[in-house]
């Protein structure tokens, strides 16, 4: 295999850094989030990219509009794990509601969102696609759905994103050891 999969994650929102899911609410960034996100641009320049995805939102675009990717392609399967009615509300909260609750655990099914299987099943299309371009493909999403991504682009199950850490304006990249078995090679950099 020769695809790479670099992901980065948007810069912070009011409520990224709040610590509320957020999903479908196309929250904008925050001023230094802004600024996070040219910073990329330079950690980018100079790297060829064969193919440059961008979640839906306002966030995501956003983030690659000004990392230097303005013409990133619109993929609807990289928006964020859908909430359902959590959306906006912090893990403490829907614990309020569902004791225990983790959304790599549980989901979102109860709160009419997305179930780990649905997700998985919408980044596999993703992965498919990465694996069949020759070269690096940059992706530029959310927390939870580029921890899940990467899951499974390392052909473990949705739920080993809860293993994964991702901040905000993260650089990440995935690949091949000795071409055959995928890899984390940078993680939340």
């Amino acid at each position: 295999m020769t695809a790479q999969l670099w992901m980065v994650r948007h810069g912070p929102t009011e409520w990224a850094r709040n610590g509320r899911h957020t999903s479908r609410t196309d929250l904008p960034l925050l001023p230094d989030g802004e600024e996070r996100a040219r910073a990329l641009a330079d950690r980018l320049a100079g790297t060829a990219f064969a193919l440059v995805l961008t979640s839906p939102r306002l966030r995501a675009r956003r983030t690659a509009e000004l990392a230097g990717f303005a013409d990133a392609e619109v993929v609807p399967d990289l928006q964020e794990w859908d909430y359902g009615t959590y959306e906006g509300l912090t893990t403490p909260e829907i614990r309020e509601l569902v004791p225990g609750w983790s959304v790599w655990t549980h989901g979102a099914v109860a709160a009419d969102g997305e179930s780990a299987e649905e997700v998985a099943a919408r980044l596999d299309r993703v992965v498919a696609r990465v694996r069949e371009t020759d070269g690096r493909v940059l992706v530029f999403g959310h927390g939870h759905a580029l921890r899940a991504l990467a899951a499974r682009f390392l052909g473990e199950p949705v739920a080993f994103g809860s293993r994964l850490a991702l901040d905000t304006a993260t650089l990440s990249v995935l690949g091949y050891e000795h071409g055959v078995d995928p890899v984390i090679e940078r993680w939340n950099a």
